[in-house]
């Protein structure tokens, strides 16, 4: 099962962090409490505790990337769930897209209609000259 980590709250009125360093990387081992990246913020700079124990996913936010407090930073799974948890939002993209062009095609053969007319027009007029 994977968790992502959001970027917390690092004062009352801080509103964004900016990701300075981030000290692991994907396919690390992390324990709860080990430090995962350093943020900036107007007010202070700290380091992102992880909150769970896992292998790091997915890093979500580049270094000097601002981001609103809220924001997932990266995903931490047990090591199983990796490739199950990106298949599935994949599987349902595509799912949602095919009757989109489905739709396309029924709009499409009243406008080949008109455009089918003019064409037997001139296709007589080059025989004729």
């Amino acid at each position: 099962m994977s968790e992502s980590v959001s970027l917390p709250a690092l004062g009352e009125s801080v509103t964004e962090g900016t990701v300075t360093r981030w000290l692991k990387n994907v396919g690390d081992r992390v324990e709860v409490d080990e430090p995962l990246l350093e943020v900036s913020t107007d007010k202070v700079d700290t380091e992102i505790p992880s909150p769970v124990a896992g292998i790091i996913e997915a890093i979500l936010v580049q270094e000097d990337e601002t981001v609103e407090v809220g924001t997932a930073l990266v995903v931490i799974g047990d090591g199983s769930a990796p490739a199950a948890a990106p298949e599935a939002p994949v599987a349902e993209v595509p799912s949602t897209e095919a009757p989109a062009p489905a739709e396309e095609p029924v709009a499409a053969p009243p406008a080949a209609a008109p455009v089918a007319a003019p064409a037997p027009a001139a296709a007589p007029a080059p025989a004729a000259a």
